[in-house]
């Protein structure tokens, strides 16, 4: 099958394809351009590296957040873009799963806890297990980096923590004790790639957008039931 990851959670923008000959590879743009300006680019870049026409992709898979409410906008419309043209599948993952399976892939295990910054003082977090596989002990929500620190030092025990919401505030994670860090400042986007390949399609891609006011503004959803 021929795939296409998108990847817009945070400042960076990433990409990714598999085609169906095996052949995998990812983009990530880092530095001063939009989302709007890099992601188009970036896609038709690794397009013509392995050979493929648009029109082939056979499904896209988008990270839906939660993350920056822009970068989502521009990444789900990119990929409901891409879909409709090639008539392709979709498939939504989400930034703090891809963020863990990428530590698990790298050999973490035991309790690790994902965050994503969200800006204006807050982080996006939610806590998995990885064990043979990483999975979800509770669900993404919004906590400021000192109820985050604080929570974690009162609970004790080991923990890994990964992200960028971490890497921006790692001077109060690394006071955690028992916590260690873990640095993935852009969810890996190669794990959406393969998470996207493993789920069945979704009927229609929502950013998960947490916080009220990105959650309300007026962002059209592509239904793609038959």
């Amino acid at each position: 099958m021929n795939l296409l990851a998108i990847e817009t959670a945070t400042t960076a923008c990433a990409v990714a394809i598999r085609t169906s000959s095996g052949d995998e590879r990812a983009l990530v743009v880092e530095g001063e351009r939009h989302h709007t300006e890099a992601l188009a680019p970036g896609i038709r870049e690794l397009l013509l590296a392995v050979d493929l026409p648009a029109r082939e992709l056979e499904r896209v898979v988008v990270d839906r957040g939660p993350g920056l409410f822009t970068g989502l906008r521009v990444g789900v419309a990119t990929a409901i873009g891409f879909a409709l043209a090639a008539g392709a599948e979709l498939v939504g993952v989400t930034s703090l799963e891809v963020l863990a399976r990428g530590a698990h892939a790298s050999g973490v295990r035991g309790t690790l806890l994902a965050a994503v910054d969200g800006r204006r003082g807050e982080l996006f977090v939610q806590t998995f297990l990885l064990e043979d596989e990483a999975r979800s002990v509770d669900e993404p929500i919004v906590t400021t980096p000192s109820q985050t620190v604080t929570e974690w030092s009162r609970r004790g025990g080991a923990v890994t923590f990964t992200g960028d919401g971490v890497a921006r505030y790692a001077t109060l994670f690394r006071g955690v004790a028992g916590g260690s860090l873990y640095e993935q400042r852009v969810p890996p986007v190669l794990e959406a790639l393969r998470l996207g390949a493993e789920r069945d399609p979704d009927s229609a891609i929502v950013p998960l957008y947490l916080r009220e006011a990105d959650a309300v503004a007026n962002f059209a959803t592509r239904d793609v039931r038959p």
